[in-house]
């Protein structure tokens, strides 16, 4: 059963519409699907590699090479990846549903059991993803509860060969052309 939100005009003739509650807002933009990927950077603090995963991922630009992707405020993760040289996107396969998972919790070592390679611009590339895009921050842009990273590519490249990893309606699948 669908609803419908009607417009209303206020006392002022201007429209106003009713708050959307944050449980129905999930809901109804789950029914989009993405892709996930994994941004990775080796943390200037302490040399090692960190990493959060993301599904709000986006080409922005051609000219010049521009992507975006979204961060939640209260990332611990996200401090440490702004600060590094140099950022590397891991556009996730299908297999990798525990990367994901690892990359998306909170506190330890995100790393322990996975195997990664240094990518040209010395990010880690995790064994096993479909491409890796080696950028830097370009800009950040607050928006709710979350900050817009803007970043410019310097390297892509294809990694390796399969299905991408899809987050749909709270969970995750596989694309079948």
């Amino acid at each position: 059963m669908s609803t419908h939100v009607a417009r209303r005009l206020g006392h002022d003739g201007a429209r106003t519409l009713p708050a959307v509650h944050p449980q129905h807002f999930r809901a109804v933009l789950g029914r989009f699907a993405t892709g996930v990927v994994a941004i990775t950077a080796i943390d200037p603090g302490t040399g090692e590699p960190c990493g959060l995963a993301a599904n709000s991922f986006a080409s922005v630009s051609l000219d010049p090479p521009l992507v975006s992707f979204c961060v939640a405020h209260t990332s611990t993760t996200w401090p440490r990846l702004r600060t590094a040289r140099g950022l590397c996107v891991n556009v996730l396969a299908d297999h990798q549903h525990q990367v994901c998972a690892r990359l998306a919790s909170s506190g330890g070592d995100k790393f322990a059991g996975l195997t990664w390679t240094l990518s040209p611009g010395g990010g880690p590339v995790i064994d096993g993803s479909l491409a890796w895009i080696d950028c830097t921050v370009e800009a950040e842009h607050v928006a709710g509860d979350h900050v817009i990273v803007v970043a410019r590519v310097h390297g892509l490249d294809r990694h390796e060969d399969g299905g991408p990893l899809v987050f749909f309606r709270g969970g995750y699948g596989t694309f079948q052309p």
